[in-house]
C-alpha cells in the first residue's frame, strides 16, 4: 500500500510541483529585496500561484497517465478551472479589500490612540491573472517533463 502511494505519479508530481512553486515564490520575494522569509513556503498568494501549479500538474498528470478521454481527466480539469478562477477572482478581491481595511485601521489608530484594533488582515491572499497563468504553466511543464522522462 505504501509503495502504491510513493509511486503514484498523480499524487507525487503535484506535491513536488507545490514545493517548487513555493520555493520560486520565496526566491521572487528575495530578489525583490524582501529578504529570506521561510513563511513563503506555507503562505498563499504571490508569484507564482502554487494553487494553479498544483491543479495544472494534477490535470496534466491525469491526462498523461489515463488519457484525455478519461473521467478522471474531466474531473481534474473542472477542479483546476474552479481553483484558478477562485485564486484570481474571489481571493484577489479579498486581498484588495484587506489593503483598504488595513489602511483604514491605521488611520483610526492615528486619530484615536485609545482604541485597540486587532492585527492587520492578511493582504497577500489571492493572485493576479498573470500569477495564475505562470502557476498553471509551471504545473503543466513540471508534470509533462517528469512524466515524459518516466515514459508516459
Amino acid at each position: 500500500m505504501f509503495l502504491d502511494l510513493i509511486t503514484n505519479y498523480v499524487l507525487i508530481v503535484p506535491a513536488c510541483t507545490w514545493i517548487v512553486a513555493q520555493l520560486i515564490k520565496m526566491m521572487v520575494a528575495l530578489a525583490k529585496g524582501d529578504g529570506l522569509d521561510l513563511s513563503y513556503m506555507v503562505s498563499s498568494g504571490g508569484m507564482p500561484s502554487a494553487h494553479s501549479a498544483v491543479v495544472s500538474a494534477l490535470a496534466t498528470s491525469v491526462a498523461m497517465t489515463e488519457g484525455l478521454g478519461s473521467t478522471s481527466f474531466g474531473i481534474a480539469v473542472i477542479l483546476a478551472m474552479i481553483v484558478m478562477y477562485d485564486s484570481a477572482g474571489v481571493r484577489q478581491s479579498v486581498s484588495q479589500q484587506s489593503v483598504v481595511l488595513n489602511r483604514m485601521a491605521r488611520e483610526l489608530k492615528k486619530h484615536q490612540p485609545l482604541i485597540k484594533l486587532e492585527a492587520d488582515l492578511r493582504e497577500l491572499v489571492g493572485h493576479t491573472p498573470f500569477q495564475v497563468i505562470v502557476g498553471a504553466a509551471l504545473g503543466i511543464a513540471i508534470a509533462w517533463v517528469w512524466l515524459f522522462w518516466a515514459g508516459f
